[in-house]
């Protein structure tokens, strides 16, 4: 065990816990304190981790005018890869069609409270990314007001320059500590796959694909075009980079999402394996990798996407081009919006139906097996802030050498 490597010692981690998972299925749930104190452990060093990195990368940039090209590059890799993904999850929910063979009379009451949320306006959701109070955003890991308040004091640290050399120097130091104390979280990393896949089969089993397989299927299917239809061309062609390569180094972020389901709580992860695998310079993944688990959910956009059409399909309702336009700018905007936690999506899943005109009783049923789709619609998610910051590393020149 020893002499695996990280990516091995998560990967077999993750085999251990399906085994376990379909040996014992309910039997095996007394391993969940053993994942939810790995999930503790994650969302322990993500507030400082994300705050410290977006100060210690903003102002390692050092220059005003290579900061803004920079971010507009960024924002833009994820605006552009978020409207995409919708679009391919709609064309595969098209294709698929998931809900055609779904009669209503399936629908199974599953006992869950379904409330809709408020839709935001696009002023109510800019104005909710700047905090009210810093310390309230720090203490309750408001990840996107967190991210502009560390912003700010970067940018403040780079236009001072050398007059605060020393406060950057002890941001520089802190950021080294607390990667330290990533490394020393990460060692508990496979045990806690371990112990978050086996319960989560334990749960389901293979029972819940009787009735919504091919809902599942299809949220797969989606995520899947959206790696071969627009992250391989982006890795070859602009990133520049083995696809070979590219695969063999992603594997571990993609295992650690799976088990953890958490934009947010992959960062450390996805940071380690940027800076040191891809060889990405630390001051561009710090900035672009927190901004990313937080705006950038090509993966909530697939899911947004087949899901809303599911709905529809399952009670007969023909969505127009225009409304499915519409659809692609309200998910885009809401998908910006989505944290980058658990099972975040539900609610806004319930928003986007309630705006969209669509029954949301089916929601109940469907919050029952989240967890086996937003597994993969996670791993969209990191692979996309990864992939657009090795696209704007190789179009910066800004690799270590």
């Amino acid at each position: 065990m020893k002499n695996l490597s990280m990516s091995a010692k998560v990967f077999l981690g993750f085999g251990i816990g399906i085994i376990l998972g379909l040996i014992f299925q309910k039997d095996i749930l007394w391993l969940q304190p053993i994942g939810d104190l790995f999930l503790k452990l994650i969302k322990m060093i993500v507030v400082p981790v994300v705050f410290l990195s977006i100060i210690s990368g903003i102002s390692s940039i050092g220059d005003i005018g290579k900061l803004k090209r920079i971010g507009t590059k960024v924002v833009g890799f994820y605006i552009v890869t978020t409207v995409l993904s919708a679009i391919i999850g709609l064309i595969v929910a098209h294709i698929m069609k998931p809900g055609a063979d779904f009669a209503v009379s399936q629908i199974v009451d599953t006992g869950e409270v379904i409330k809709p949320a408020e839709p935001m306006t696009v002023s109510q959701t800019i104005l909710s990314m700047v905090p009210d109070n810093p310390i309230t955003a720090l203490a309750t890991g408001n990840l996107m007001q967190i991210i502009v308040f560390g912003a700010f004091i970067g940018i403040a640290i780079t236009i001072l320059g050398d007059r605060v050399k020393n406060v950057k120097k002890v941001i520089d130091e802190a950021n080294v500590i607390m990667f330290k104390i990533t490394d020393m979280v990460m060692q508990v990393t496979p045990f806690g796959v371990t112990a978050l896949v086996a319960c989560s089969v334990g749960e389901y089993g293979l029972s819940i694909f009787n009735i919504l397989g091919k809902f599942i299927l299809t949220h797969y299917i989606g995520a899947f075009s959206v790696v071969l239809f627009m992250y391989v061309f982006i890795i070859k062609y602009i990133a520049k980079i083995s696809l070979k390569d590219f695969f063999t180094k992603i594997t571990e972020v993609w295992l650690v999402a799976f088990s953890t389901t958490s934009s947010s709580g992959t960062l450390p992860v996805s940071l380690r394996v940027t800076e040191e695998k891809f060889k990405v310079k630390d001051e561009l993944a710090s900035f672009t990798l927190p901004i990313g688990a937080t705006i950038n959910m090509n993966g909530i956009a697939v899911y947004y996407a087949v899901t809303v059409l599911f709905v529809a399909q399952v009670y007969g309702v023909e969505l127009s081009l225009m409304q499915q336009v519409m659809f692609i700018f309200m998910t885009t905007l809401i998908s910006i919006g989505t944290p980058g936690i658990p099972n975040s999506g539900i609610v806004l899943t319930i928003m986007l139906l309630t705006t969209m005109g669509l029954p949301i009783e089916i929601m109940g049923m469907i919050v029952g097996i989240f967890r086996l789709i937003d597994m993969i619609h996670t791993a969209l998610n990191v692979t996309g802030d990864v992939v657009s910051t090795l696209a704007v590393a190789r179009i910066e020149h800004m690799y270590k050498e």
